[in-house]
């Protein structure tokens, strides 16, 4: 890849340690790697599966712009399914090469025996690098390929990302794929479209993707489907929050929680990062939302026949005059579902409709009475306190997603939900000062301290669901009911399976541990701005039952500056906002 050649350059090093294997001639195996031109090492996802897509390029570490100061110290980050103790790696230099003791032949593959995290020689003519094997711990790898993603020669990664443009996130393109779980099951269905995705984190180095795949299929056991988000979670240092408040969120019973899996991200064999694999807010079958249809809607002249079901988010980033954006009483509104071009029958109708029907919903919520005529209660109070247990900065004003569709009776209704975009909650965002001042709150990176209440005032749909009646009694039940023994589960306590919908904090780590490590390895930095809240000691609180009293310990606890810090200072937050939580509610 054009970017990425300069990593292939050389410095010497010697003194590391001896390997000994078998060097077996490619036209013997019958396949080569089939991804990427550039001469160096690959190795292979799935050794001696005769798979031709599932090959990773060493490579150096990378700074923000993708180039390396170190290019002689390679990496082989290898996703978890790889053997263990053995790679298969393959020599794509037209000479021999020396792998500690042993010599690849040009253009042949050797299954190799390695150790984890202990640095190797390679020598290639008079040039000497290291070699240092990684293995990753996550749930899913995800290995896309297309050296000509643009019709013009250009390889997907530098297309996609528009490296040598202005980062345009507009630009698709196909791929071939190969989909791994952790035990090494493959799937090749290929990828239909890829596409950059977010708003201001598509400026970030480490990006995000939407993927459309050809045909539904499972990822690493969740359903079947066609379209998921590869999450970058760049701003995110323990790689960790979105995944806990989705499936906290299922736990609880909010509709539509995203499923996602921890997933090691190649393209073209170079290595991306550690990403989570998300089920895309999308509407239909083998979709996230897949109990709506717009269906026969329209009457012969345009007008809407009845009620009409719809998926919408509160999304100040939008162009005002963006189709599917609506102006309403709490302002800009995207309309997601139905998806309708300016020239369809029925385009302003709908806009119309959905601007009627959410500013009704927008005025019920600030009212004393009425909400549950026109919302789902239980959903909203569900979705209100997930905001505010994470104290989500964007609650109510940003990636806040309703669907409208009847219940259980024929009544059309607010239901709160997909949740969405908690990179930074939980304590990792330090929030905007002059905001936080007009708004009085000086406690928003503490556990203490309510949030959704203050945040963006009455043009906030998350702030006049948190004050209104009918919310504030349903959460409290709700929040002892279902809140407290999922988090309680969270913590630690009682049995841990693969098949629930929350795990342990330990198993979350367990799982993210060597995915983490390879991203943070290949270049992608910790603390990634001022943005970010300090996270280096915590005073740590629990909730005691028996006084229904918040329990702090008597010194702070400090934690490093690493992935593990990163990831114990996100649980010990959500532990002790929660303990917070519990004892107001329990004082009312």
């Amino acid at each position: 890849m054009k970017k990425l050649a300069s990593l292939c350059l050389a410095a010497a090093l010697a003194g590391c340690a001896v390997l000994s294997a078998c060097c077996v001639p490619n036209d013997k195996l019958g396949y080569v790697p089939s991804i990427g031109k550039e001469e160096g090492l690959r190795v292979h996802a799935l050794s001696n599966s005769g798979d031709t897509g599932a090959w990773h390029l060493w490579q150096s570490v990378h700074d923000e712009t993708l180039r390396s100061s170190t290019p002689s110290e390679k990496y082989f980050f290898l996703p978890s399914c790889a053997d263990e103790n053995s790679a298969e790696v393959y020599n794509a230099y037209s000479s021999p090469v020396t792998l500690g003791s042993v010599t690849l032949e040009p253009h042949a593959t050797a299954d190799v025996p390695y150790e984890e995290n202990t640095p190797y020689t390679v020598s290639v003519g008079e040039e000497n690098y290291t070699l240092t094997f990684l293995r990753s711990t996550a749930e899913a790898a995800v290995f896309m390929n297309n050296e000509n993603a643009d019709g013009a020669g250009t390889d997907l990664f530098t297309y996609i990302n528009d490296m040598e443009g202005n980062s345009d996130k507009s630009r698709t393109a196909k791929a071939d794929c190969i989909t791994l779980d952790a035990q090494g099951n493959a799937d090749k269905t290929p990828v239909k479209k890829l596409k950059g995705r977010g708003n201001t984190s598509w400026g970030k180095s480490k990006k995000s993707y939407n993927v459309t795949y050809e045909n539904a299929l499972s990822v690493a056991g969740m359903k079947k489907g066609k379209k998921y988000s590869l999450v970058a979670n760049y701003q995110d240092d323990s790689l960790s929050r979105n995944r806990i408040l989705y499936d906290l969120s299922d736990a609880v019973g909010i509709p539509y929680a995203s499923d996602s899996r921890c997933a090691d991200l190649y393209i073209n064999g170079y290595y991306c990062g550690s990403y989570q694999m998300c089920e895309k807010i999308a509407v239909g079958k083998n979709s996230l939302v897949n109990d709506i249809e717009a269906k026969d809607y329209l009457a012969p002249d345009g007008t809407i026949e009845g009620d009409l079901p719809f998926l919408c988010v509160v999304d100040p980033s939008a162009d005002e005059n963006a189709d599917y954006c609506v102006s309403t009483d709490g302002g800009l509104v995207t309309i997601k579902y139905p998806e309708l071009e300016p020239t369809d029958p029925g385009y302003e109708a709908v806009k119309s409709y959905v601007a009627e029907k959410y500013n009704a919903f927008f005025a019920a919520a600030a009212s004393g009475s009425g909400l549950s005529e026109i919302g789902d209660v239980d959903s909203l109070a569900k979705v209100f306190l997930i905001n505010e247990l994470g104290k989500n900065w964007d609650s109510g004003v940003s990636s806040t997603y309703f669907v409208y569709k009847p219940d259980a009776s024929g009544n059309y209704k607010f239901y709160g939900s997909p949740v969405w975009d908690y990179d930074n909650t939980l304590g990792n965002a330090k929030g905007v000062t002059a905001e936080l001042k007009h708004l009085g709150v000086d406690d928003y990176t503490e556990y203490t301290g309510w949030w959704c209440m203050y945040k963006g005032g009455s043009e906030n749909i998350m702030n006049r669901l948190a004050q209104n009646p009918e919310i504030t009694a349903a959460a409290k039940t709700i929040w002892f009911d279902k809140f407290v023994p999922s988090l309680a589960h969270f913590g630690g306590e009682g049995s841990d399976t693969a098949d629930s919908e929350l795990y342990t904090a330990d198993r979350y780590f367990s799982i993210a541990k060597g995915s983490a490590e390879m991203n943070y390895k290949s270049g992608w930095r910790l603390n990634t701005g001022s943005w970010i809240a300090d996270h280096s000691t915590l005073t740590k609180a629990h909730f005691d039952s028996a006084s229904k009293q918040m329990v702090t310990d008597s010194s702070p606890t400090a934690y490093a500056a690493d992935f593990e810090g990163s990831f114990n200072y996100c649980r010990d937050w959500l532990i002790s906002r929660a303990a917070w939580i519990s004892q107001e509610y329990s004082a009312e």
